[in-house]
């Protein structure tokens, strides 16, 4: 006999039962009560466009970006001189000398698209670390407006989330946005 998994059908109907029986369970879910379970809503994207540290977070990460993307045209500028400079000399090079210039223009181009995977490392290491560090900052806070607001689940909502629909007044990322600047001491400008 084959034995059901958690990722069988089997398992999925399991799941499926256990959470419709612990939502009946539940005040409010599918009535017009007020639930005993108060939850709130935020917007992640919104908070970064918003805040005066998310503002700086993006300020920090495309300098990061500028300062890389420089440095990749730079290599650029130098790898196109020296291919016109090989297909100009092409036809008055010896054979060995053309096959020297060729080789040393494949290596420079080695080395530039190593470069170049290195850079693109390199900016989204810097974007995760940016983004962690905001992201512990905006859960701290959003914790302390919940904890004001007697909240027992804050979700994210946008794209990717999950959260497919909340009504708007669970929405607490103003507060979030407010509390986050205060916090900083940092006023938005719009």
């Amino acid at each position: 006999m084959k034995k059901k998994g958690v990722g069988s059908i089997g398992g999925w109907i399991t799941l499926g039962s256990l959470v419709l029986s612990l939502s009946w369970g539940c005040t409010g879910i599918g009535s017009n009560h007020s639930s005993d379970f108060p939850v709130g809503v935020v917007d992640p994207q919104r908070i970064l466009a918003e805040t005066v540290k998310g503002k700086r977070m993006s300020d920090a990460l495309n300098a990061f970006m500028k300062d890389r993307q420089t440095l990749v045209e730079l290599e650029q500028r130098e790898l196109r001189k020296l291919e016109s400079e090989l297909m100009a000399q092409s036809t008055v090079l010896s054979q060995e000398a053309r096959d020297r210039k060729e080789e040393q223009f494949r290596e420079k181009m080695a080395g530039y698209q190593q470069k170049v995977a290195d850079l693109n490392r390199e900016v989204q290491e810097k974007q995760r670390e940016l983004q962690n560090e905001f992201r512990l900052q905006v859960q701290k806070v959003v914790a302390e407006v919940a904890g004001q607001r007697g909240l027992s689940l804050v979700l994210e909502y946008g794209v990717n989330s999950g959260t497919l629909f909340y009504q708007t007044g669970l929405d607490i990322s103003t507060e979030v946005i407010q509390a986050l600047d205060r916090e900083s001491g940092e006023i938005r400008t719009p």
